[in-house]
């Protein structure tokens, strides 16, 4: 099934802010350009991003559950609600990823044996394997989405996203809490 292309995709990048220029003159075009080629980026990383996971058997989200665990070190555990927190989920929603999970013998959810009221959701070894599975086939996409690239290209590239990414961080340090802004 084809995907439904969104209202800036029925452009060019060079189309759309020529488009914007047009209706806004105060605009700046090298903003725009960054802004918007970044947009589109995201948007279409994230799709390969799901359709790989799909490959897979996950969703995109529970890929997330996965590394959010692996981010945690070892052992590889969070309560769920630390999840939830993590991901930016509402705790039912994080209830249906990580009872999926469990189904599918990627995590297990046991009751905390010193505190009986705290339950632990834990990585297991076929989730590790299916994270590590999902990281080698990005790794492969990603490599192949830079390789016009030069290292030192690269590099710089890296530094001034990190950068602009820290501007918005400062700017937005709530930006985490998305589920709050649409409640």
């Amino acid at each position: 099934m084809a995907e439904t292309p969104g209202p800036d995709d029925l452009l060019t990048l060079e189309e759309q802010i020529a488009a914007y220029q047009r209706e806004f003159q105060d605009l700046d075009p090298q903003v725009e350009q960054v802004v918007n080629a970044l947009s589109r980026l995201t948007r279409r990383m994230n799709v390969a991003y799901s359709r790989q996971s799909s490959t897979l058997g996950i969703s995109n989200v529970e890929f997330e559950v996965l590394k959010a665990l692996v981010l945690s070190g070892s052992p590889y555990q969070l309560g769920p609600g630390e999840l939830a927190k993590r991901l930016g989920l509402t705790p039912a929603a994080m209830t249906h990823r990580i009872d999926r999970l469990v189904n599918e013998g990627l995590v297990t959810r046991e009751r905390d044996a010193n505190n009986r009221v705290r339950v632990i959701v834990e990585l297991t070894t076929g989730g590790r394997e299916k994270w590590l599975e999902a990281m080698r086939r990005a790794s492969v996409f990603e490599e192949d989405l830079l390789q016009d690239l030069s290292s030192e290209e690269r590099g710089a590239l890296g530094e001034m996203l990190a950068r602009v990414l820290r501007r918005v961080e400062e700017a937005q340090p709530d930006a985490d809490g998305r589920l709050n802004d649409l409640g």
